[in-house]
């Protein structure tokens, strides 16, 4: 490609119209409801979906279930279906169609209740002294698998586990011993449980799940979590159509869990009888998402190629059950395949994925493996169902929150309405960011560009303009650098690190997709790996040079930058290996639970596969490689001030990374501050939290580069 920028797309997101009093604030950013958990009903004419909302003072949220039917001519808003107050997830509608099943804590622990799809009292289902984590209807919708916390000797006992939680509670010394890793994951210290899969019948209207089976792993030794810990969910198990068992992803390790991506895809019976049969034992990486035919003889799959790299490109996979045969699907497409849905008429799968800084629905089809885009629109697509001759889905950009829409699939759905609306092939459910914070609000105008970067290869990012922009101006610059390192600040919106609360304080933000990122081929995303500081330095100041001379409007002489975790690791090496006092890059730095010593964290992080991986072994059998982009090696050039924050229950870039950042800082006599969540992990989640820390960023901002 000859040009050194290639002009992609520019979203202009305030009408005229809007009134210009004032841009968008953190406040806004934790009041926006947040639509998530779609589900449609078997013949696809009415959406289920929860809506978060929180209250005036940010205190108290709850989550309901919202419901609409998508077969009126009449554009009326959703309504309310579960009762106000109730914190409820993960809705499933029945195959019949007229029953809702969600999960809730109302009664103190999280269970599995149910209402009818016309409106009604929730019933209570479970009654279990644990919470249930998840749940499948079975596919004739009389039972229903789902996954509890438990010590595995205890199998379907729940009291057992509960008995032995209360007595290690009760006793008066508090020293645990352990002869294994995982120690600590992600937030919470291990203490022994597993998640694991049960499956029960579901009651008859007013009963109660009686008896319950636990599928065969709790007594043939089979030692992992289904779903995997700390994000798996539902898509990685599923029930076979016949419904006499199911196939789940389970990580194969016993010592090694913590530095394996080994998981496989098992079936198992759902009376609980028999022997877990290994699915993929050929293949020694990552297995997951099991997604059946309709005929119950083929399964679906994603897979890696690679054991140990957990970014490694998701394959989309075939597998006869009865010969054991498979294949790639669409070997030829350079993308990294999310979770998997099977079209009506089973010849297509679809599947969302990062894609040049989008994140579109493509369909995929089986025979032939051709992709194309199946949702026409910028941004990212965050969740996606279908049913009948229509699809659902939430889709959100740098300029918009998630919006729910709907679409049918094909001209001949029947779904008339969307033509008489003039509305479009999509349907907003929900309201637009404009609906939701109100007309005195102005986001920032956004625009992709592209330049030559790391051997003079294309490389992307994003320019967002303050709210208040006037042609002719300058304006201070936030300069976002993403984590990971395979990430990507896309055209996405985000509830931590989203560019429009900086365009809102009236400055314009610069973000980069550089070597690793992902969305642009996995040999982009593999060049990250063992060159941290290099590659992506060297992007990010091409980036940012080529970014300063396509906008006139950046005041390069006055900007900061900012980054977490992989972003964190890299302000901390710009740190000592961009900024000079004679150079001037940056007025100040802000450092979120950033990699301080690459060696100390390849020994304290929890999941090793990740920093193994990237420094090709471990620390002490290849101890140069943990050494060469060390920010803690050039820490005597170090002159910027920074702003430190770190969470104390971070278990990925845990506390010492963030204290040993500060300490050399105070030590060194450079100006900083420290902001300690003792109650936070890897993210800031909690809402007066998130508030606490944009306003202190934002002041730190201020302070050093004015508006």
């Amino acid at each position: 490609m000859k040009l050194r920028y290639v002009w992609l797309s520019l979203c202009l997101m305030t009408p005229v119209g809007w009134a210009a009093d004032r841009g968008f604030d953190v406040r806004d950013l934790v009041a926006l409801e947040r639509v998530s958990s779609l589900a449609l009903t078997p013949d696809g004419g009415m959406v289920v979906f929860a809506k978060r909302e929180v209250d005036a003072a940010f205190i108290n949220a709850s989550t309901g279930l919202w419901i609409r039917d998508l077969r009126t001519r009449d554009l009326a808003p959703p309504r309310r279906l579960t009762p106000e107050g109730w914190h409820v997830s993960s809705p499933e509608i029945s195959p019949d169609g007229k029953t809702v099943y969600f999960l809730s804590a109302k009664s103190g622990t999280q269970q599995l209740y149910s209402i009818p799809l016309r409106g009604g009292t929730p019933h209570q289902l479970t009654m279990f002294p644990l919470d249930v984590g998840s749940y499948r209807l079975s596919p004739e919708g009389t039972r229903v698998a789902f996954s509890v916390d438990v010590f595995l000797d205890c199998a379907a006992d729940f009291e057992c586990t509960k008995q032995r939680l209360d007595d290690a509670r009760d006793r008066p010394s508090s020293g645990v011993v352990y002869d294994r890793l995982f120690v600590r994951h992600w937030d919470t210290w291990v203490d022994g449980r597993r998640s694991a899969l049960f499956t029960a019948y579901l009651p008859r209207a007013g009963g109660k799940v009686a008896s319950v089976t636990g599928i065969a792993a709790l007594s043939t030794g089979l030692d992992g979590d289904i779903p995997s810990k700390p994000f798996g969910d539902t898509s990685e198990y599923a029930w076979a159509p016949d419904g006499e068992s199911l196939v789940a992803s389970m990580r194969v390790a016993d010592r090694s869990e913590a530095w394996s991506t080994n998981f496989d895809l098992y079936r198992f019976r759902s009376d609980g009888d028999g022997v877990p049969v290994n699915l993929t034992t050929d293949n020694p990486a990552w297995d997951t998402g099991p997604v059946f035919s309709a005929d119950g003889k083929t399964l679906y799959y994603r897979a890696m190629q690679r054991p140990g790299f957990e970014s490694d490109r998701f394959r989309i996979m075939k597998l006869d059950l009865a010969t054991g045969s498979r294949r790639e699907i669409a070997p030829d497409w350079d993308r990294s395949a999310d979770s998997l849905m099977l079209s009506g008429d089973g010849r297509s799968l679809y599947t969302t994925a990062d894609d040049l800084g989008q994140h579109p629905l493509f369909q995929v089809d089986i025979a032939t493996g051709q992709v194309r885009k199946l949702v026409d629109m910028d941004g990212t697509i965050s969740s996606a169902t279908t049913a009948g001759p229509m699809l659902a889905f939430t889709r959100n950009s740098l300029a918009s929150h998630d919006q729910l829409m709907v679409a049918p699939l094909s001209e001949t759905g029947g779904f008339s309405w969307r033509e008489e609306q003039g509305t479009g092939p999509y349907v907003a459910i929900t309201q637009d960011l404009r609906d939701a914070v109100g007309g005195e609000v102005r986001l920032g105008d956004f625009e992709q560009f592209s330049f030559k970067g790391w051997n003079d290869e294309i490389v992307y990012g994003y320019v967002v303009k303050p709210w208040n922009y006037q042609e002719g101006r300058k304006y201070p610059v936030a300069f976002l650098i993403h984590g990971g390192p395979q990430g990507s600040f896309g055209n996405s919106w985000s509830y931590r690190w989203n560019p429009q609360t900086y365009a809102g304080q009236g400055y314009a933000v610069v973000m980069i997709d550089f070597h690793g990122s992902t969305g642009y081929g996995q040999g982009f995303t593999d060049s990250v790996s063992r060159h941290w500081g290099d590659r992506p330095l060297e992007d990010l100041q091409k980036g940012w040079a080529a970014a300063q001379q396509r906008y006139p409007f950046l005041d390069g002489g006055n900007a900061c930058a900012l980054g977490a975790s992989y972003g964190g690791f890299m302000i901390n090496w710009i740190a000592g290996n961009w900024h000079t006092p004679e150079s001037g890059a940056w007025k100040c730095l802000v450092n979120h639970d950033g990699v301080f010593d690459t060696r100390s964290m390849g020994y304290v992080t929890d999941e090793l596969w990740f920093t193994e991986w990237e420094n090709d072994g471990t620390p002490y059998g290849n101890p140069q490689a943990y050494e060469k982009y060390n920010p803690v090696n050039h820490v005597a050039q170090w002159c910027v001030p920074m702003l430190v924050v770190q969470g104390e229950k971070d278990y990925r870039v845990p506390v010492d990374q963030g204290l040993s950042t500060f300490t050399a800082l105070q030590r060194k006599g450079i100006e900083s501050k420290l902001l300690y969540f003792p109650d936070e992990n890897h993210w800031v989640l909690k809402p007066h939290n998130s508030i606490l820390w944009h306003d202190t960023v934002n002041a730190w901002l201020k302070q050093h580069i004015g508006q």
